[in-house]
């Protein structure tokens, strides 16, 4: 997986592993880990969670969601580990 710029495993602005905006750890709207529309854990038609069909899907430069879950437990993010564990799971 690739680590540098834009990079799913890339911790700086716009990576997979960047907590600002734009990035797959911001919880914010937009971001990899907001829950609501067009956020990466979102079920919804738009989101990252969104199994059915859609004109204009989510796109995204986490990793994989069980990379993405492993790190997140590392790093003492356990409580959203585990929402992406139950979504995950679910779908």
């Amino acid at each position: 997986m690739y680590t540098g710029p834009g990079g799913g495993l890339y911790t700086g602005p716009g990576g997979g592993l960047y907590t600002g905006p734009g990035g797959g750890l911001y919880t914010g709207p937009g971001g990899g880990l907001y829950t609501g529309p067009g956020g990466g854990l979102y079920a919804g038609p738009g989101g990252g969670m969104y199994a059915g069909p859609d004109a204009t899907p989510y796109m995204s430069n986490i990793p994989p969601w069980l990379v993405l879950i492993e790190y997140l437990e590392k790093n003492g993010m356990r409580d959203v580990s585990q929402f992406i564990r139950d979504s995950y799971a679910s779908s």
